[in-house]
């Protein structure tokens, strides 16, 4: 897109923000209208009915014929994987909180009980529509671009041999049917797997029940053997890919597993256990222990969510409920293949020509460095300027260059880092190692065991990190560590000891750094040098701890000091100055924060939000939120980045960090928020970072006064992707380099 055509559109949508009848009065002199209570549950919508609403704006980019198919495919398989981690968490803890007779009501006022009835039946309508995505919209697509997906009855006999040969040879060594009878107890169901409940009868015509759990070692995609198609015009020769569903092939082949027996049925079914895990860390002896052992408990929670056919037999699903103990209202049947999270498979056809454009981040020259005995020149670059970096559209290399730069620097003394999400085959763990085994440093680390779902890999790199003997914590006690901070201390050529800090919006994974927007920001500034110090002695010892030079701190200090920003430019509104906010954000949750941004909207405060997931807040009713607007921003990155700008009369604040706008984020973790003071940075952020995801109108939702969103419009002549632009920026710098 050319950059005319972005001024273009830039100016456009500036008019109409302050033209019309859409614009947002900051002018005191307007009559104010009657401002609404803002502590009315109906101005509120609940954590689950926004996270479930998000979920539709996701399978809404499935359906949408913007996207080449594989990627579109791969919208559906975030879909069904998003929902079974809110079954997981979100519905397992509103079924405990509903077990405990907990009467603490949603934002919206409802309690866990009303809440259970509401998600069942949205829940079940929005699994509906994905699943009519997949037959109607998709399978028909992949079909047109030589991907088939195809039922068991559908393959030719040809296929049928090659494909049971694959299920003599390589399924049915791993198949363990397991009888339900008075001498065999009803088999353990582990969480999120797929089995088969099959019924059989005897020669005497006696009736059984059996289970066969579908390997999830093999794919659920079994590929068939491709066949070429028609020469095109390029004179290539594409392939037709065929796959078939696993569990159909298991079914179509149990005359193996069960000989002398008439099968009478096989019915796929599926089930998510609640995984909302309660660690009672006073009470433990030993965190990691405890960690280990909850994480070995979390095959035994409770049945939320069982899935199957609509075409079960009465005989089958009563097996299942009566010993899986499961409630008839927790009971989903679907016309089709359950739990498609497996879709993702798909994504490893090589066909370029149906997924997004391929690219490669952009590393600045000064930070490229190919000359591995120069890597220490990112300690003098840090020193000349702080440095801003913006992924996936700037790599995340030079943040793995720094850690292993800094284990190997012999002027570096110490390193401190926090790792909440980094992947098992994180490079930045193995550099630690090294700085602590081969170069002797001092390197302390903060593992955050309770990261949800990824304790196992944590568990593990504690343990090696532990053997090599790095001084590791597992953090506070009731607390998740969530910041994302390294501090390098380093006597540098001068000999002056500095504290060398890279604070981030997202975790240390060199994996998701390429499909997840984040910031990263490197600093010297000796204010946050001693806040981050401060910060770790906080975190790894014992400190009273209350207040900090530069950076937020939850749950010290970030949810006052976020709270007088917010106050502060109410009290400008309220001189006659304009006062404005631009908050981007994953969630918006936290009531006491949207009851400061609706008494901003009823000064008269302009607030932009840019909020991906869940948001609680509904924008656009008059003398509550009239000044509010809230836009969603999806696409093939995932935008995970927090970015709060305060317009503070012409001086602006703006901070980035971990934190998001919700309870736990502000109450219950430990995050942070640091600031940007270079006046130059501040300005490409406001300009060529917020300003820019503003005027998306391809990917952006735009959200309505009853809570809902909308997409919003566009023509070809104005259609802008903010993503696309970012792309295009990075390309446009590796070309003039």
């Amino acid at each position: 897109m050319s950059e005319e055509k972005v001024e273009k559109i830039v100016t456009k949508n500036n008019v109409n923000k302050t033209d019309g009848k859409n614009s947002r009065s900051n002018n005191l002199s307007e009559k104010q209208p009657h401002r609404k209570n803002v502590n009315h549950p109906k101005y509120y919508i609940s954590r689950e009915t926004g996270l479930i609403d998000f979920q539709r704006r996701v399978l809404a980019e499935a359906q949408s014929e913007k996207y080449k198919i594989l990627e579109r495919v791969k919208f559906l398989a975030y879909v069904y994987h998003n929902m079974d981690e809110f079954f997981m968490v979100r519905v397992g803890g509103l079924h405990m909180q509903n077990a405990a007779g907990v009467a603490e009501l949603s934002l919206d006022g409802k309690t866990a009980a009303e809440q259970l009835a509401e998600i069942r039946k949205t829940s079940e309508y929005l699994l509906e529509d994905a699943l009519h995505c997949w037959h109607d919209q998709l399978v028909p697509k992949l079909e047109d671009s030589g991907i088939s997906v195809l039922d068991y009855d559908e393959l030719t006999d040809k296929q049928k041999n090659s494909i049971d040969d694959y299920y003599q040879e390589t399924i049915f060594p791993t198949l363990t049917p397991l009888a339900f009878d008075p001498g065999h107890p009803f088999p353990h169901i582990s969480n999120l797997s797929l089995n088969l409940a099959v019924i059989l009868e005897d020669i005497d015509g006696k009736q059984h029940f059996a289970r066969v759990k579908v390997p999830a070692s093999l794919p659920r995609l079994i590929p068939i053997k491709r066949s070429s198609g028609s020469v095109r015009k390029d004179g290539t020769v594409p392939y037709n890919h065929y796959f078939v569903w696993i569990e159909q092939v298991i079914a179509n082949n149990l005359q193996d597993l069960f000989p002398g027996m008439k099968i009478l049925g096989a019915h796929p079914f599926r089930i998510i256990r609640n995984n909302d895990m309660i660690i009672q860390e006073i009470e433990a002896g030993d965190l990691l222990e405890t960690m280990e052992e909850s994480v070995r408990k979390r095959r035994f929670g409770v049945v939320v969510h069982l899935a199957v056919n609509k075409n079960i037999s009465n005989e089958a699903l009563n097996v299942l409920t009566s010993n899986l103990e499961v409630d008839k209202n927790d009971v989903y049947k679907y016309d089709g293949p359950l739990g498609l999270s497996n879709l993702m498979e798909l994504s490893k056809i090589n066909r370029y020509d149906l997924k997004g454009k391929q690219f490669t981040p952009y590393t600045a020259p000064k930070l490229r460095f190919e000359d591995p005995t120069q890597n220490e020149d990112i300690f003098s670059l840090i020193r000349e300027e702080e440095i801003l970096l913006h992924h996936p559209y700037d790599s995340f290399d030079p943040v793995i260059n720094f850690i292993q730069t800094a284990a190997k620097d012999p002027r570096v003394i110490t390193i401190k880092q926090t790792l909440y999400r980094t992947g098992l085959k994180s490079p930045v763990v193995p550099a630690l190692l090294k700085a602590r085994r081969e170069y002797n440093k001092q390197v302390a680390v903060l593992v955050e065991l309770k990261a949800r779902f990824d304790e196992e890999s944590n568990i593990t790199w504690a343990k090696r990190l532990e053997e090599e003997g790095v001084h590791v914590t597992y953090g506070l006690l009731g607390l998740k560590t969530h910041s994302k901070i390294a501090l390098v201390i380093r006597q540098d050529e001068d000999d002056v000891i500095r504290r060398y800090i890279h604070l981030g919006t997202g975790n240390y994974n060199h994996i998701t750094a390429h499909s997840y927007e984040d910031f990263g920001f490197f600093t010297c500034d000796p204010d946050i040098g001693a806040d981050a110090t401060d910060l770790f002695n906080y975190l790894t010892g014992y400190s009273a701890i209350s207040s900090f030079r530069k950076l937020l701190v939850a749950p010290i200090t970030l949810r006052e000091h976020f709270a007088s920003l917010i106050e502060n430019e109410i009290d400008l509104q309220n001189q006659g100055k304009q006062g404005h906010m631009i908050m981007k954000m994953n969630a918006l949750v936290d009531k006491k924060m949207i009851k400061l941004l609706y008494k901003a909207s009823q000064a008269g405060v302009k607030v932009d939000l840019i909020v991906r997931g869940i948001n609680s807040l509904k924008p656009g009713i008059e003398g509550l939120s009239e000044n509010i607007r809230v836009v969603s921003v999806l696409g093939r990155f995932l935008e995970h980045s927090r970015v709060y700008y305060f317009a503070n009369d012409g001086e602006p604040t703006v901070l980035m960090g971990s934190a998001d706008l919700m309870p736990r984020n502000l109450n219950n973790r430990v995050e942070v928020l640091f600031p940007i003071e270079n006046k130059s940075l501040i300005k490409h952020i406001k300009e060529n970072v917020l300003d820019i995801y503003l005027q998306d109108n391809v990917r952006a939702w735009a959200a309505q006064p009853d809570g809902c969103f909308e997409w919003i419009s566009e023509t070809p002549e104005t259609a802008f992707d903010v993503q696309e632009w970012f792309m295009e920026q990075a390309d446009k710098s590796k070309k003039s380099r």
